[in-house]
């Protein structure tokens, strides 16, 4: 048996698969943004839904990032969950927005509601409109002049929502959304570049770039 290797060709298809498994690899880092841009968004609201499935569960830690009588409700959220996306990643970051609606007793909403409970500041109550200020206490009419200083006017909620964005981030993101999103299987099997192999011993880095590029941006798409 003779073997005829023409060595001209070999050369020119070794030197593509090469080019194309480093144009594959830097495919992979340019599909990130893509990647990236597509998740972020979801992964916000699946953070704000977690947070509306605490609120439901213990109101009384986390009510004060919500409008009155509404703790739990996406449509009375009083923070928002924003991002950015750069190449290397997906940064996220929060803020309250301003209560509208009013407490019962009151006249006018509560203005940095959520923050101010978030961070358990004291409010200081004054007289706006006349010399006294009118108030009840277990039921009971009280009048008074002075000032009043609410010590924790949300109760329990001081660092409630920033412990349950750690929680989302530092625990559920990382041991669930990961396996039931479907990503970690996804990245574990690139059999993509072996299915293109062919097309990289004829177009080299070019379809490496492009085979990369496309298997790790569809992941931000695949759900």
């Amino acid at each position: 048996m003779r073997v005829v290797i023409k060595s001209q060709k070999f050369k020119r298809d070794m030197d593509n698969i090469m080019k194309y498994s480093f144009g594959f690899l830097d495919g992979t880092q340019q599909g990130k943004t893509a990647m990236y841009t597509a998740l972020a968004p979801e992964i916000a609201e699946l953070a704000s839904q977690y947070i509306d499935a605490n609120a439901r569960i213990s109101p009384e830690t986390l009510h004060h990032i919500y409008e009155w009588y509404q703790t739990g409700s996406p449509k009375a959220r009083l923070f928002d969950i924003d991002f950015s996306v750069s190449k290397i990643g997906i940064t996220f970051t929060s803020n309250f927005k301003q209560s509208t609606t009013i407490k019962d007793g009151s006249n006018v909403p509560f203005y940095n509601k959520a923050e101010i409970m978030e961070q358990g500041a004291s409010v200081i109550i004054k007289p706006k409109r006349s010399n006294v200020l009118a108030f009840q206490v277990d039921g009971e009419d009280v009048f008074t002049s002075n000032p009043v200083i609410v010590n924790r006017p949300g109760g329990d909620t001081q660092g409630q929502f920033t412990k349950a964005i750690n929680e989302f981030f530092g625990l559920y993101f990382k041991q669930s959304f990961l396996t039931t999103s479907g990503l970690g299987r996804y990245f574990s099997n690139p059999m993509v570049y072996k299915k293109n192999i062919g097309y990289g011993k004829r177009s080299g880095r070019y379809a490496g770039i492009k085979t990369g590029f496309q298997w790790v941006a569809k992941a931000g798409a695949m759900r």
